[in-house]
């Protein structure tokens, strides 16, 4: 078993286990057996879940840090997650979700919430229509093949 060592700063917030801890000062926490948390700084706030992917964090995050509420959280996701892997077209986000459900089905979320951060500024290209698109694919030019007599 290893041992995980974090250090936080002094009003840092993390959440444990579905509790919320605030330090005073500049600490050091070692987590000695397996636990489940997630760091302020990757805390999204309600009114922060304002596009698809980012709600979607949003309830993958509560199913972290509130283990009570975690199953209707979890039946939340399902719900949401087959309409938004066919909402995007885009292979790098399909990828992407579908590594998340197969993430949050082992109960993996705070693996899946990295996961989903990396897509967020994906989102956002597709959505301020900056990704470059893909140019079409044009069918390749007909060869003449040796002509017979009619």
């Amino acid at each position: 078993m290893s041992t995980l060592r974090i250090t936080l700063r002094a009003g840092e917030r993390i959440f444990v286990n579905g509790a919320v801890m605030r330090v005073d000062r500049k600490t050091h926490l070692e987590f000695m057996n397996d636990v489940t948390f997630l760091l302020e700084s990757h805390v999204m706030q309600a009114a922060d879940a304002n596009t698809p992917i980012r709600q979607l964090y949003f309830v993958v995050q509560l199913m972290l840090i509130d283990p009570a509420t975690a199953a209707d959280s979890r039946a939340s996701f399902e719900r949401s997650y087959p309409a938004l892997l066919a909402a995007f077209s885009s292979f790098a986000v399909r990828s992407g979700l579908q590594d998340v459900a197969d993430l949050v089905a082992r109960d993996r979320y705070f693996d899946a919430l990295k996961r989903l951060r990396i897509l967020i500024p994906l989102e956002d290209e597709i959505l301020a229509g900056t990704v470059s698109p893909i140019p079409p694919i044009e069918a390749p030019a007909r060869v003449q093949i040796a002509a017979g007599a009619r």
